[in-house]
């Protein structure tokens, strides 16, 4: 493992984590806000629409994260001490 920061599977295991929470709370928030636009069947299917495909952006960016390949191991330069 690096010292450089997080590696791939500890980043899908975080962002799954987070994206579950996410979902959740926003599915949530969603059945709260739709009660706002009860009444005009048009404002609801807007807001279907909408908050339908909200969540897919800042999912993609937490993927994206997730997905990202892990850094190269810093080499060092000259002999190994070692060998």
């Amino acid at each position: 493992m690096n010292s450089g920061g997080l590696n791939i599977r500890q980043r899908k295991l975080i962002g799954t984590v987070v994206l579950l929470a996410f979902l959740i709370v926003y599915a949530f928030l969603a059945m709260l806000a739709a009660i706002l636009v009860t009444g005009n069947k048009l404002a609801e299917v807007i807001y279907f629409v909408v908050a339908g495909f909200a969540w897919v952006f800042p999912a993609a960016i937490l993927v994206r994260w997730m997905l990202r390949p892990d850094a190269e191991p810093h080499r060092q330069s000259g002999h190994d001490a070692g060998a």
